[in-house]
């Protein structure tokens, strides 16, 4: 199954580029830190551009080019707020419920229907979220909930998860009235230019620091590039819930960097709940 090395591939670089992403923070501000993942992302994938069979791009592409965009837009803001407020190990996971998003959005958008092996999956990850948070039991059964909802990292990030969850099946949408590469290019480079306006205005003064952090942020952005081309090319190849449900990998490799580079703790709690929802997110891939 070609499609799981993929995604697998599309899990590790994405957990790296949050690593960097992370790491950047601590000189540049949000803004300029969300994007220069575009930024990046276009400068590497542009090259093979040049090497490559571009197709012949209809409406289709164009309009679902400008949805994908401009929700995209909206999630790297969150993201990267998400990161800057509160540790890596309880921001990523609260992406893994953007698989289970999916198993609705999917179906309203392309017409993907969840298995039974599916639903299994989604109360995994209900009980894995739950998990996250047992020192929260004091607080009664609802505790644990309460205290990702107070916090502001993992609020932003279930705003990414939303958002991505309608975005991936445009994605899906442009990769099939395109091509893989064509249509990772071609998202993050409307990004980037659609996003510079945002950055001006919000980081005018603060734009030197993309200069003097070049070394910083060039790396979220190759890694970015290569998560969302691995992601493309097994959109080719199965439904958009396994996929996206198998990138989730990336939340447990992004507690074992938050616990290995930022010394984050409370690691071996929140392991216990990221694992029961990569169980469940298992569960889904396979259904």
């Amino acid at each position: 199954m070609l499609w799981l090395l993929f995604a697998f591939l599309s899990a590790f670089f994405d957990s790296l580029k949050d690593t960097f992403s992370k790491k950047s923070m601590q000189n540049v501000n949000e803004y300029i830190s969300a994007w220069s993942l575009r930024v990046f992302s276009s400068l590497f994938l542009l090259p093979f551009i040049f090497f490559t069979k571009i197709p012949s791009l209809n409406k289709t592409f164009f309009l679902t080019l400008f949805a994908s965009s401009f929700l995209n837009l909206g999630a790297s803001i969150f993201y990267m707020k998400g990161l800057k407020y509160s540790d890596l190990s309880i921001t990523t996971p609260m992406l893994t419920f953007s698989p289970l998003l999916l198993l609705m959005t999917s179906y309203l958008f392309l017409g993907e229907v969840p298995k039974l092996l599916g639903i299994a999956g989604v109360v995994l990850i209900f009980i894995g979220s739950y998990a996250l948070n047992l020192k929260e039991t004091s607080n009664g059964f609802l505790g644990p909930f309460k205290a990702l909802l107070k916090e502001k990292g993992p609020r932003y990030m279930l705003c990414v998860a939303v958002i991505w969850s309608i975005a991936a099946n445009f994605d899906k949408i442009g990769v099939l009235s395109s091509s893989p590469l064509v249509w990772s290019f071609s998202v993050n480079f409307f990004s980037t230019l659609a996003f510079f306006p945002i950055v001006f205005f919000h980081s005018k003064k603060n734009l030197k620091t993309f200069k003097d952090n070049i070394a910083r942020l060039a790396p979220i952005g190759f890694s970015l590039a290569l998560a969302v081309l691995f992601q493309m090319y097994a959109f080719q190849i199965a439904l958009v819930a396994y996929v996206i449900s198998v990138k989730r990998l990336s939340v447990v490799m992004g507690v074992l960097w938050g616990y290995l580079i930022f010394k984050e703790k409370n690691i071996k709690q929140r392991l216990v709940g990221v694992l029961i929802m990569l169980v469940g997110v298992i569960l889904i891939a396979l259904s």
